[in-house]
């Protein structure tokens, strides 16, 4: 098999800075954690996607909350890929760096569930990236005014784990 890459999506400061907490947030950042731990450990490339929208003075530019979180801090070799849109390919060099890389399964993790870790996973697989692997339990959102975090998570790890990735809990992961 070709190279794993763990994807951590959206993880920025902007997350942690609302009054509203992410849907169990304190464990969701323990599993992006360990999820990075390993994967440093191993060797696996990282990729960390990076929002970035110049109307919105969350996500603009050097601002605080534009900065991917503290939780999860780059190091100086890996690969920040910055995306005005939900999804972390459009107009972006993702796919031109996991080309790179001969990535042929990527490890998806991160913020928000029903935007753009939503919107990477469909994308990933209809570019041919069809051995995803969704950790169930390291990704999160907000409450909406309709569904619960908990709700939004749980329905999309079902949408997405029947057919755009496998679901695997974080204990699950494995990194070579």
């Amino acid at each position: 098999m070709g190279q794993t890459v763990l994807l951590l999506i959206d993880v920025q400061q902007a997350m942690f800075m609302y009054d509203e907490k992410l849907y169990r947030e304190q464990e969701v950042v323990a599993h992006l954690q360990l999820l990075l731990t390993e994967a440093r450990a191993t060797g696996t490339p990282v990729i960390f996607v990076q929002h970035t929208d110049e109307a919105d003075e969350d996500f603009r530019e050097n601002s605080v909350g534009w900065a991917i979180a503290d939780v999860v801090r780059p190091l100086p070799h890996e690969r920040i890929v910055r995306k005005s849109s939900w999804d972390s390919f459009y107009q972006t060099e993702l796919r031109d760096v996991l080309q790179e890389l001969g990535a042929e399964q990527l490890i998806i993790a991160g913020m928000q569930t029903e935007f753009c870790l939503d919107t990477t996973c469909r994308s990933a697989y209809s570019l041919g990236y069809q051995n995803n692997v969704l950790v169930s339990d390291a990704h999160s959102t907000f409450d909406s005014k309709v569904l619960s975090g908990e709700q939004i998570v749980a329905h999309h790890n079902a949408v997405l784990g029947n057919r755009f990735a496998r679901l695997l809990t974080t204990a699950d992961v494995h990194f070579s």
